[in-house]
């Protein structure tokens, strides 16, 4: 499917721009017609990124996934279009092209005062309460599943992708593990692969094909399960999400509440897949920080063998070890989006209609503002080091109105899982373990980082 194509679902999109009107930008379109720059760029994103700024600078235009788009580089370019303080970038028109298929609808979808209502009614999933319930479903199905892992040889990534997925069934969903459970899970894995098929039409036994398929089969479970769940008085996040109202005291529909749980266990499950197993991969190559995370766990003395909620805060070098984790591989490396009004940056002008992309992995490893960016240092976001450093230096989380909602979830399931791996057991990571990633649709080591998990 063309891109012009999915826009007539969307009649309040803006219609696509004239071929000639990013002609005045640096920049290469490839010599492929319709892919253009696409398979150099799903090749090695971050290489290619590196090339690009290294010919055009920190603007410039490409052509890929079908139509021409530009990239801003460097902090200040992720303040422009992250914190938007002019209303200009829209996150739909951005992420739709690629997403509208399979996460119609969700938070990341929607712009301004939209996403705004929306945005408060989820927050009351995410609120204290509802958050230590949340931490008490994590600790114990984190601690039984490292209690399994301990003393094996395993491949961490696809170990913690099931693990986040059955943590994600009893906080978000409030059901076991089991089959119903599994194909959820390979339902999300479909509709995430198929966000970047290059073919983008639903054609059966392709990508998209089965990423619709899934996205078929959520909609229809959750759909019967909303009724159920607005009757009943359970604390899981769906189940507080179906009770949930607008300031007008109105519910969210059945649809608005599909799409929603949709998006949420997709961004949960895969991203954190992700930043924790760039994390444990980190650590294992650099154990002496292990260490420090360890003395500082058992210097807390806490009694029991899970990490209370209120603890949490208390894990300071742990903080700054996931923060520099993310800096190093940021589980979303870009962010799209589309101009809605005529702007302007480091002297290029741009009409609307732009699609316009950031890149967090780049700014992350921008040596003027990361010396030896390459080298694992959490000490990095001690305070000390911290001062004045641009504030948009470092986004794995976006920024601005479209800041993560679920970002303190996912410092809090990170935590669990240190504390429970970190406390009484070393991670042993081999120097070929997880050398080659790939970065797209979310970033994953090609060898599922083999580990070793060992008792001290």
């Amino acid at each position: 499917m063309a891109r012009a194509d999915r826009f007539e679902a969307n009649p309040h999109w803006l219609p696509m721009q004239p071929a000639r009107s990013l002609d005045h930008i640096p920049g290469e379109d490839g010599w492929m017609p319709i892919l253009g720059t696409t398979l150099k760029l799903l090749a090695d994103p971050p290489g290619y990124v590196r090339r690009m700024h290294a010919k055009y600078g920190p603007v410039y235009r490409h052509k890929s996934f079908g139509g021409r788009n530009v990239t801003l580089l460097g902090p200040d370019a992720n303040e422009l279009v992250l914190f938007d303080r002019d209303k200009i970038f829209s996150s739909e028109q951005g992420w739709g092209p690629m997403l509208n298929l399979l996460f119609p609808r969700g938070l990341m979808l929607m712009d301004f005062e939209k996403h705004r209502v929306h945005r408060r009614t989820l927050s009351v999933a995410f609120k204290p309460e509802p958050m230590k319930l949340y931490a008490e479903a994590l600790n114990e199905g984190i601690r039984a599943r490292v209690a399994q892992w301990s003393g094996k040889d395993f491949a961490f990534y696809p170990a913690i992708k099931e693990l986040t997925l059955d943590l994600a069934a009893t906080s978000f969903l409030g059901i076991p593990f089991g089959p119903e459970a599994a194909k959820i899970n390979q339902a999300f894995v479909d509709m995430v692969q198929a966000s970047i098929a290059v073919i983008r039409a639903p054609i059966p036994g392709t990508a998209m094909g089965r990423g619709v398929a899934g996205r078929k089969y959520l909609v229809e479970y959750f759909g019967e399960e909303v009724p159920k769940r607005r009757a009943g008085t359970a604390e899981d996040m769906f189940s507080q999400i179906c009770r949930a109202t607008h300031e007008d005291g109105t519910q969210l529909s059945v649809d608005e509440i599909v799409d929603h749980m949709n998006f949420l266990m997709m961004a949960a499950h895969d991203t954190i897949t992700s930043s924790a197993t760039s994390l444990m991969m980190l650590l294992g190559r650099n154990p002496e920080w292990q260490v420090r995370l360890r003395e500082e766990m058992l210097g807390l003395g806490v009694n029991g063998e899970d990490l209370p909620y209120e603890r949490l805060g208390d894990l300071v070098l742990t903080d700054y070890a996931f923060k520099e984790s993310m800096r190093m591989m940021p589980p979303v490396p870009s962010i799209p989006r589309r101009a809605v009004k005529d702007f302007e940056f480091r002297g290029h002008k741009f009409p609307k209609g732009t699609f316009v992309g950031i890149n967090t992995h780049f700014v992350h490893h921008m040596a003027e503002h990361w010396p030896e960016p390459d080298k694992f240092d959490p000490m990095r976001f001690s305070p000390e080091e911290s001062r004045g450093r641009h504030k948009y230096a470092w986004a794995p989380f976006g920024g601005g109105a479209h800041m993560c909602l679920g970002l303190h979830f996912a410092y809090m399931q990170v935590k669990i899982l240190a504390w429970h791996m970190l406390r009484t057991h070393h991670v042993d990571v081999a120097a070929t373990s997880g050398v080659e990633w790939q970065a797209w649709p979310i970033p994953k080591p090609r060898d599922g980082l083999p580990v070793t998990l060992i008792d001290v």
